[in-house]
């Protein structure tokens, strides 16, 4: 589906099991940590199979989104076991183009080059790169692919709640096409909106 008005490309079949409407699921009577936990929870559930064809289904996706074949530099990240694994399109994609991941340093999130035999455990058991690799100015950024708890048709997103992302993408210098995603029953009718949430250009599920 596309939204031209909020240029928003929604790269997936929206579907519930209901009657064959075609429309994201409502877990609006859910609080945020309601959510984040159902959705964990549900994402866990995927058989290693699953998993792994959705994300091939998510990153090819990807890569077909304007903007992408062209990024000199792509920021990307190396995926926590609820999320759409990205280890096969990270090898894919490193060797093609300019690819950086994310570091956590503090409150803030930092991005370096991807070295694939230099990754370390770092904060909250996500592998990171090493400050020995070469950093990334927000401004090199041409595209970047953001997970997410959840997501809505109008680029809405709701993370883990720790705000690395919004504060990362709010930096003046930041200019990259931002896509976010995830698997297909985290595409969801409404989230709250706060000031400082940012929204994606395009968000990309498996279904």
């Amino acid at each position: 589906f596309v939204f031209p008005d909020a240029k928003i490309a929604i790269v997936c079949r929206i579907t519930i099991e209901t009657g064959g409407n075609f429309r994201p699921k409502r877990w609006d009577f859910m609080t945020k940590k309601e959510l984040r936990a159902a959705m964990k929870k549900r994402n866990l559930s995927l058989s290693s199979e699953e998993r792994d064809a959705a994300s091939e289904r998510i990153f090819g996706r990807v890569e077909r989104l304007p903007g992408f074949s062209a990024a000199r530099c792509a920021a990307f990240f190396c995926a926590l076991p609820d999320e759409p694994q990205t280890g096969a399109a990270l090898a894919r994609w490193s060797a093609a183009k300019r690819i950086v991941v994310p570091r956590v340093e503090g409150d803030a999130m930092r991005f370096y080059d991807y070295a694939p035999g230099e990754l370390c455990r770092g904060a909250f058991g996500i592998a990171e790169p090493s400050v020995a690799e070469r950093p990334c100015d927000p401004a090199e950024i041409d595209f970047i692919v953001v997970p997410g708890v959840a997501f809505t048709a109008a680029g809405a997103r709701m993370g883990p709640g720790r705000g690395y992302y919004d504060k990362y993408l709010s930096q003046s210098g930041f200019r990259g096409v931002k896509a976010g995603v995830c698997y297909a029953h985290q595409l969801v009718v409404e989230l709250p909106v706060e000031l400082h949430d940012v929204f994606m250009d395009y968000v990309v599920t498996n279904d």
